[in-house]
């Protein structure tokens, strides 16, 4: 238990984890209600499919940029100020792409989307693995899992105002309202991680400790994956194997929703195994999809194929944030970190698969993504050696006093 902070009871820690969990799905459902509506989007600012992609690279600069900032707010302010500041901006930020009238405005637009995107991220990862740490068993695999499933409720929401042909400011406004009222209220009962008074404030803007780096390379492996699969699996059914687009839009939503249970079930197998043997056994799930992807004759044998590339990575993210929190005094520095090279590789992902399909072909793309999630394998152990340590059943150990963490909204201090 952190130095000067409240003895929480088992009962206040669970109401502490659901309100972040509500946090986390309204994060998702924002990133959802925007994807849904990029057509829309695209159309209004009368953009080209090439400038489309320049401007879709924004929100990863953006976050890029931004993250490294979020330790230095969470100092100040407290984590959960903070976080009810930055995910009130994210969630408002959702107005701006729709309103963008050009690709000037719509890169700007995206570059704030993302900045308010990831440091909100980062904040409330960082509380995560605070209250994962004081219950000693995993918990952000099942927030991870909340986010996908914000993330399906919003793009479900943005699938019907797409169909019913709303215009997307009229639905992003009200998705906007809706979700900043809600993320507020999820705020109230977030668990408040503030700094020791004698702790030294830190760097305005935090280069990432060596720590976040090697564990970043275990996440880099798994979004690089993750987000090629989700991004390309819908092209490749179509144009390696020659499906139906009906076929081929589908393989999408069941990779999210593959990712979601996998996630959702996903703290239960870390306790139960610890996180090494999760991320190991993972990539050799992983491997073996990205095989059949590669080799598959029929479109059933590629949606096998990127169906076990999903339940392979699902869990990886989440066991490295958990890992980076444990790694070092201060939790949101290393996540940030480990977060700055996870978006990072969704941006070397879309410029890696477009350019070796230029080149050779969409199979040897997936060739590479195979590849790295054989890199899970072989990297499994950085999450050890990397971590303070796990209890005997792979949850993680009370972190050292390094933090003053106060109880929820309405609960009585210390």
């Amino acid at each position: 238990m952190a130095s000067g902070g409240t003895v929480l009871d088992p009962g206040q820690l669970r109401r502490a984890r659901f309100a972040l969990a509500a946090v986390f799905c309204v994060h998702g459902a924002v990133a959802g209600s925007f994807a849904t509506r990029i057509p829309w989007i695209s159309d209004h600012t009368g953009v080209s499919a090439g400038q489309l992609g320049l401007a879709l690279a924004f929100p990863a600069i953006g976050a890029s940029l931004a993250m490294p900032l979020a330790g230095a707010i969470s100092h100040r302010l407290g984590a959960r100020t903070a976080l009810r500041w930055l995910l009130a901006l994210w969630t408002l930020a959702l107005t701006l792409p729709a309103l963008a009238p050009n690709l000037l405005g719509l890169c700007a637009a995206l570059f704030v989307y993302g900045a308010t995107s990831g440091t909100s991220d980062v904040v409330m990862n960082a509380v995560g693995v605070e209250v994962e740490n004081r219950m000693e068993r995993s918990i952000l695999s099942g927030l991870h899992g909340m986010w996908s499933v914000g993330a399906l409720v919003g793009s479900a929401g943005g699938t019907l105002a797409a169909h019913l042909d709303t215009d997307a400011r009229i639905h992003h406004a009200l998705a906007a309202a809706v979700l900043t009222v809600l993320g507020l209220l999820a705020c109230r009962g977030v668990l408040d991680v503030r700094s020791a008074p004698d702790e030294e404030p830190p760097p305005h803007f935090a280069i990432p400790p060596r720590s976040a780096v090697v564990i970043g390379a275990i996440g880099f492996c798994a979004v690089f994956a993750e987000g090629a699969s989700l991004d390309w699996s819908a092209v490749y059914l179509r144009d390696v194997l020659g499906t139906s687009p009906g076929l081929a839009a589908a393989s999408t939503t069941a990779f999210a929703l593959t990712m979601a249970v996998a996630r959702l079930a996903g703290d239960r197998i870390v306790d139960r195994f610890g996180p090494v043997r999760t991320v190991r056994t993972g990539g050799v799930v992983a491997t073996a999809g990205g095989l059949l992807v590669v080799l598959a004759s029929q479109p059933a044998t590629a949606l096998t194929g990127f169906a076990l590339i999903g339940l392979g990575v699902a869990i990886v993210v989440p066991i490295a944030f958990a890992a980076a929190g444990r790694s070092g005094p201060r939790p949101a520095q290393a996540i940030a970190g480990v977060a700055t090279i996870t978006y990072t590789s969704i941006l070397i992902a879309q410029s890696a698969i477009v350019g070796i399909s230029d080149l050779t072909s969409l199979v040897t793309s997936f060739g590479l993504v195979t590849a790295l999630a054989f890199g899970l394998v072989l990297g499994a152990g950085v999450i050890r050696s990397a971590g303070r340590g796990t209890t005997a059943g792979g949850g993680a150990k009370p972190s050292p006093a390094d933090a003053t963490t106060d109880v929820p909204a309405g609960e009585p201090r210390g």
